[in-house]
C-alpha cells in the first residue's frame, strides 16, 4: 500500500469547521478509495521546508498568522510540482503567491494588510460567509473532471476575492480559472501543466456530512498517493 505524505498547511483551531472535518475525511478516504494520507498539520508559522512531501493541502482559517508562510507553501508545490489543493484563504493566497513570485506584482491582501497601495485580494461585495452558491465551471477543465458535471453548489465561509481589475493580468501570466459563479467572478484557479494544482475559494472540506470526501479532495489525495508511487517504482 502506498502512502502519502501530505502536509495540511493552517493554523489549526477546533473553531474552524473544516478544521474538524479534515479528519473524519482523511479516514473516509481510506475507507471508502482505499488512499491512505500520513497527514502533518503544519502552521503557517513553520511552512517553510515542504519539498520532501508528496501533497501540500492548504486550508481555510484565514487570516493566517504568517502571510509569507502559507505564500511559501503555495511556492514549494509550485515549483516543485507537488499536488496542491488551496481552499478559501488558499485560493486567495495561492493568488497572492502567483503575482508576486511569477509575475513580479507588488500587490496584498486587504485582510492581511489593509494599509497597503495596491490590492490583489478585496472584500467581497456580498460576503460569502455561511452561504452557499453555484459554480459553472469550464468544459474540460480539471474542476469539470473531477466533480463531473458543469455546474455545482458549494459551500462558503469567506469575505475575499480577486480584485477583478487584475483578471486578464493573471490569465495572461499563465492561470486558469475555471470555476466562476453566475455574475462571473473567480471561484476556481488551476495551473495548467503541473501533475495537479487546483485552488477553489469554497471549502469543499464542508461537503455534506464529512463521511464521503468531496470529489476535489478525493482527486487531490489520489494524486498524492501517485506521486508518492513514483518516488519507490523501479
Amino acid at each position: 500500500m502506498t502512502i502519502a505524505r501530505v502536509a495540511l498547511v493552517g493554523d489549526r483551531s477546533p473553531s474552524v469547521q473544516a478544521h474538524a472535518r479534515i479528519p473524519s475525511l482523511l479516514g473516509a478516504l481510506y475507507e471508502r478509495d482505499g488512499l491512505t494520507l500520513d497527514a502533518y498539520w503544519i502552521p503557517t508559522t513553520e511552512a517553510e521546508d515542504l519539498e520532501g512531501f508528496d501533497g501540500i493541502w492548504m486550508v481555510p482559517g484565514s487570516p493566517y498568522r504568517s502571510e509569507a508562510g502559507a505564500v511559501n507553501a503555495a511556492r514549494a508545490a509550485r515549483e516543485h510540482g507537488i499536488p496542491f489543493l488551496g481552499t478559501c484563504g488558499g485560493f486567495q493566497h495561492t493568488l497572492l503567491e502567483y503575482a508576486r513570485n511569477v509575475l513580479g506584482l507588488s500587490v496584498a491582501h486587504a485582510e492581511n494588510d489593509p494599509d497597503a497601495a495596491d490590492f490583489l485580494l478585496l472584500p467581497l461585495a456580498c460576503s460569502l460567509a455561511g452561504h452557499e452558491e453555484a459554480v459553472r465551471l469550464a468544459p474540460g477543465s480539471l474542476a469539470e473532471k473531477v466533480i463531473g458535471a458543469e455546474r455545482t453548489l458549494e459551500k462558503y465561509s469567506c469575505s475575499f476575492g480577486l480584485n477583478p481589475d487584475y483578471l486578464s493580468v493573471l490569465e495572461e501570466g499563465g492561470l486558469r480559472f475555471t470555476g466562476r459563479d453566475d455574475a462571473g467572478a473567480v471561484r476556481v484557479l488551476e495551473l495548467p501543466g503541473h501533475p495537479f494544482f487546483l485552488a477553489a475559494l469554497f471549502q469543499p472540506e464542508l461537503a455534506g456530512d464529512g463521511t464521503r470526501p468531496h470529489p476535489i479532495i478525493t482527486a487531490f489525495a489520489s494524486a498524492s498517493v501517485a506521486m508518492a508511487a513514483s518516488k519507490v517504482a523501479p
